[in-house]
C-alpha cells in the first residue's frame, strides 16, 4: 500500500500496471442472437476458465456477420464499451470462423476468443487421466489446425531433419503438416484406448450386470446422485465440467446387480471436436442399457427446456438416442412449493429430488427397477446336466427362477432381460419364430397359412 497526497492509503501497483486482486483477463462478452440477451452460460464458462466478466453486448440479427460476426456500427460501440470496462480479451458466445476471428481482433484491437476456445481450455485444465488429456489434445489439434498461423513450430524437431521439407513448403506448410501427424498419432493411440474399453466391456457383459449411465447437462449433478445411489465417492465441485473421465460403479437395487456409470456433461453448443475427440468415452452412453438423464430442475423453465434439448441433440449425434431413458429432476432441494407443483404439471414423467440430501432416489430406484422389469422376458429352457455351468450362470442373473428335472435335462423358466435371453436361444423349448426372406419376425397365424397347402391344390 501506499499513501497519497490527502492521506488515504491505496493499493500500490504491480510492474504491469495491474493492482492487486485485480484480474488478469477481463472479458467482454458479445453475441449474436435472433432474440434475448442471455448470456450467463458464457459468462459461467469463463468463470470456470477463471477469467472474470466485466461486460456484455448482443447484436440481434439472424444469423452472425460473415466477416466480422457483429455488424459495422455494433463493433464501434463494443470497441468503446469494452473500452470504459477496461476489458482485455473479447469473447464470443459462438464459434467463429478464422476470418471472423481475425478480423474482429483487427476492428477491436485486442484478443478474441470464442466459446469453443473456452470449452476446450475448461477441458484441459480438468483432464486428470492418460485418456482425457489425449482426448483434449486431439480436439485442440483439429480445432487449431484451421487457424493455424505458426503455432506449431516447436514440432518442427521432430520432422528428422534433412528431407523432411519438401520443394518450396513454407514454414506454416511444415507446421500443419507436422499437426496433422500429431492428429494421426492421437487418433490411434485413442483406438488403442477404444479398444480397451470395449475389452473391459465385454468383462462386464460377461456379467450380464444391466447398465445405467447417468447423462445430462453439465453441473447437473450427476456425479453427486451416483454417489448417493451406489454409496461412491466419486469427487464433485460446483463448477462445469468438472467429470471429464467415465467413472463405473457397482451397486444393487432390490438384490439385483446394476452397474453405473457417470459420465461427461453436456453443454448447448457442444463443440464438435469434443464430441468426436470423446467418442471412446460417449461409448459408455451409447452401450447403457437405460440413460437416466439428469437436468438441474433450479434453473427457469426456458433454460431448463434448452438444457434438456441440448441433452438430446448430443443423445442423437452419438447414437442413443433409441436407449430407454428416464428424466431425473434434480437438486429439488432448492425449489419453492410453487415450483415444485409446475415441473409436476410440466413434466409428469419426470423423477423430483435431489441427490444432496437423498429426496427421491428411493422413487428413482423403484423406477429404474420397473424399467428393468419392462425389458425382462419369459423363458423356459431344457438345459442338459452336461450343461450345468449354464444352470449356474441362471442362478447368478436371477433370483426369479424355477427348475424341474426331467430325464432329458433341467426344466428352467426363468425371466431375463432380451439381450441376455437371446444368448440361451438354443436351450429354448419354444418352436423358432419364423422369419421371413429379409429375416423379420413373421406372425405365426401368415406363417401357418404360408405354410399350409392351398385348396385349390
Amino acid at each position: 500500500m501506499q499513501r497519497t497526497r490527502n492521506g488515504r492509503k491505496e493499493p500500490t501497483k504491480s510492474a504491469d500496471g495491474r493492482r492487486p486482486g485485480r484480474a488478469k483477463q477481463r472479458a467482454f462478452c458479445v453475441a449474436a442472437l435472433p432474440e434475448g440477451d442471455d448470456l450467463s452460460e458464457l459468462h459461467e464458462l469463463l468463470r470456470t476458465a477463471g477469467v472474470a466478466v466485466v461486460g456484455q453486448a448482443v447484436q440481434h440479427r439472424e444469423l452472425p456477420h460473415p466477416n466480422t460476426y457483429l455488424g459495422e456500427g455494433k463493433l464501434e460501440e463494443v470497441k468503446a464499451l469494452a473500452k470504459a470496462a477496461d476489458a482485455n480479451v473479447i469473447a464470443c458466445d459462438d464459434e467463429l470462423t478464422p476470418r471472423q476471428e481475425r478480423n474482429l481482433e483487427k476492428a477491436l484491437g485486442m484478443p478474441v476468443v470464442d466459446r469453443t476456445v473456452t470449452i476446450l481450455d475448461i477441458f484441459a485444465g480438468h483432464a486428470n487421466s492418460a485418456e482425457g488429456k489425449l482426448q483434449v489434445e486431439l480436439a485442440q489439434l483439429q480445432y487449431n489446425l484451421a487457424r493455424m498461423r505458426g503455432l506449431w513450430t516447436h514440432l518442427e524437431r521432430l520432422g528428422g531433419g534433412i528431407g523432411t521439407r519438401g520443394p518450396g513448403e513454407s514454414q506454416i506448410e511444415t507446421d500443419r503438416r507436422l499437426a496433422r501427424d500429431r492428429i494421426s498419432a492421437l487418433k490411434r493411440r485413442l483406438e488403442e484406448v477404444k479398444g480397451h474399453r470395449a475389452t473391459m466391456r465385454t468383462e462386464r457383459d460377461r456379467a450380464h450386470l444391466p447398465q445405467v449411465a447417468l447423462a445430462g447437462y453439465t453441473n447437473a449433478g450427476k456425479s453427486t446422485l451416483l454417489n448417493r445411489i451406489a454409496e461412491a465417492d466419486v469427487g464433485v465441485g460446483d463448477r462445469l465440467f468438472h467429470t471429464l473421465d467415465p467413472t463405473t460403479r457397482a451397486t444393487k437395487l432390490d438384490g439385483r446387480p446394476f452397474l453405473f456409470t457417470d459420465t461427461v456433461g453436456f453443454i448447448r453448443k457442444l463443440p464438435h471436436q469434443l464430441v468426436q475427440a470423446f467418442g471412446a468415452t460417449l461409448e459408455e452412453t451409447r452401450q447403457a442399457d437405460l440413460v437416466l438423464h439428469v437436468v438441474d430442475a433450479s434453473s427457469e423453465e426456458v433454460e431448463l427446456l434448452a438444457m434438456l434439448t441440448a441433452v438430446d441433440d448430443v443423445l442423437e449425434e452419438i447414437g442413443a438416442g433409441e436407449n430407454p431413458r428416464l428424466l431425473v429432476l434434480n437438486k429439488a432441494d432448492q425449489l419453492t412449493p410453487e415450483r415444485r407443483t409446475e415441473l409436476s404439471h410440466v413434466h409428469p414423467d419426470g423423477i423430483l429430488g435431489s441427490a444432496f440430501d437423498g429426496e427421491g432416489v428411493e422413487e428413482l430406484e423403484r423406477r429404474i427397477l420397473e424399467e428393468f422389469e419392462k425389458g425382462l422376458r419369459r423363458i423356459e429352457l431344457l438345459i442338459p446336466y452336461a450343461d450345468g455351468a449354464r444352470l449356474a450362470e441362471l442362478h447368478e442373473l436371477t433370483h426369479e427362477i424355477e427348475r424341474e428335472d426331467t430325464p432329458d435335462g433341467v426344466l428352467v423358466r426363468a425371466r431375463l432381460p432380451r439381450t441376455i435371453a437371446a444368448r440361451y436361444e438354443r436351450y429354448s423349448t419354444a418352436p423358432p419364430t419364423p422369419v421371413d426372406e429379409f429375416g423379420d419376425p413373421v406372425a405365426l397365424a401368415a406363417a401357418a397359412q404360408a405354410s399350409a397347402p392351398s385348396r385349390a391344390a
